[in-house]
């Protein structure tokens, strides 16, 4: 889902924290749960650890022992701690990651243990993308991401464009429009698009056009790149090889790449989720202005959407007092500070209302703003997408964006080839 500019941690940091021994705890003593958190940028880990140690302090009798691991190996972390049978008691990880781990029997369904309080906090959308297995909820989700535009001010004012707002937003058409005016042959482009790792990219924003590239019927599940799924793919392209109002140099490049010839004034714009914010503000030489573009509209301003997620082991030993420290560590005050560390958007409706998360500094008005138009990701539901996406999307998505195939070539690709993936998973 997210970036990942990762911390070090002990490869065997999860494991080691396992032969610690299970969650602890007698009827006469406290019980020790194991918190397994991801976060990975200072203030996230500094805000997760703070509330860790509030929580310690007002509950003598369920103590909570923060364990940080990480995104780049926590699957497979998770995977021998599962088959170990000595899984951490609170669970951090995404929604794409844990379908898996439901379908396998190794999540609890949280359906009967959640608060009412906690359930009608979080938008029916964002529950929807951690329902597995027949409708169960094997997670609770706290943050997500959406995608943006920031943008340099000062060139926009130059070129006389209209500077959008969550409320009159940009159309694709325009937004094409006015990169061609933030074009000046051999000395700036209005856009930068880094598309090392294209396909999530691609088929969140497809949701604009409603292209969802996946169809289910009678049980099997298919790949579909009809006109709505040519949309946005058509259109970045264009840019790159018809308007050339983007940079093709940038094609293989990754998130923050183009930052030093964004902040140098070669590229106008730069498509990001809502975390890479921070990087703007961290970067950015003295007096730099910008501005965050909020999500385009074609037919909507839909976006696919995962989630960061909370979830409890299924043999979990404790899993009420998990769900009572989870219920307390994504309340709409503690949820907002979490977004805060995180530079994402909150999933809980009161925090998503906290002055903090809603002030026009850096621009957290419009990122909080972006969490209503974000649906449930259809390829959260496809076995076998990451296979998919790994040898077909990829490639084929990355040779088209490099004028290599035509787009009729690429949907040839995605469809013939994808189909093959996929049906090694239909059951």
């Amino acid at each position: 889902m997210q970036r990942r500019t990762l911390l070090a941690v002990v490869p065997a940091a999860l494991v080691a924290a396992g032969t610690a021994g299970c969650s602890s705890g007698s009827s006469d003593g406290p019980v020790t749960l194991r918190f397994l958190s991801l976060a990975w940028q200072k203030e996230s880990i500094a805000a997760n650890k703070k509330l860790v140690a509030e929580w310690n302090k007002k509950n003598p009798k369920i103590q909570v022992k923060y364990v940080q691991g990480s995104w780049d190996n926590v699957h497979d972390q998770l995977v021998t701690a599962f088959e170990g049978g000595d899984a951490p008691d609170v669970i951090h990880d995404e929604s794409p990651d844990i379908a898996g781990f439901a379908a396998q029997n190794y999540l609890q369904d949280l359906t009967d243990l959640l608060p009412s309080a906690l359930k009608n906090d979080i938008s029916a959308q964002s529950w929807d993308t951690v329902k597995f297995a027949g409708g169960g909820i094997y997670g609770v989700p706290f943050l997500q991401e959406s995608q943006i535009f920031v943008a340099n001010r000062k060139l926009l004012q130059q070129a006389k464009v209209r500077i959008p707002t969550v409320d009159a937003p940009w159309t694709w058409d325009e937004y094409a429009e006015v990169c061609r005016k933030l074009t000046v042959k051999g000395k700036q482009y209005g856009v930068a698009w880094p598309l090392s790792a294209p396909v999530n990219k691609v088929l969140n924003l497809s949701l604009n056009f409603d292209g969802t590239f996946f169809g289910t019927s009678g049980g099997k599940t298919t790949v579909h790149v009809g006109d709505n799924e040519k949309q946005v793919l058509r259109r970045i392209h264009d840019q790159l090889w018809v308007d050339h109002s983007a940079d093709p140099a940038t094609v293989g490049m990754k998130g923050a790449d183009p930052l030093p010839a964004f902040f140098a004034g070669k590229y106008a714009m730069v498509p990001a989720g809502v975390y890479f914010r921070q990087q703007v503000v961290q970067g950015a030489p003295k007096g730099f202005d910008w501005v965050t573009i909020p999500p385009l509209k074609g037919t909507s301003q839909h976006q696919g959407a995962t989630s960061q997620t909370l979830s409890i082991p299924a043999d979990g030993k404790n899993q009420k007092q998990a769900m009572q420290f989870i219920s307390f560590l994504l309340n709409g005050p503690n949820q907002a500070t979490l977004a805060l560390g995180d530079w994402l958007v909150p999933t809980s409706k009161e925090a998503a209302k906290d002055p903090r998360l809603t002030t026009t500094k850096d621009d957290w008005n419009v990122a909080t703003a972006s969490q209503q138009n974000l649906v449930v990701a259809p390829y959260l539901k496809v076995d076998g997408f990451d296979e998919w996406k790994t040898k077909v999307a990829t490639p084929a998505m990355q040779q088209y964006f490099n004028n290599k195939i035509s787009l009729d070539a690429l949907a040839t690709k995605l469809v013939k080839d994808g189909n093959e993936v996929l049906k090694r998973y239909q059951k």
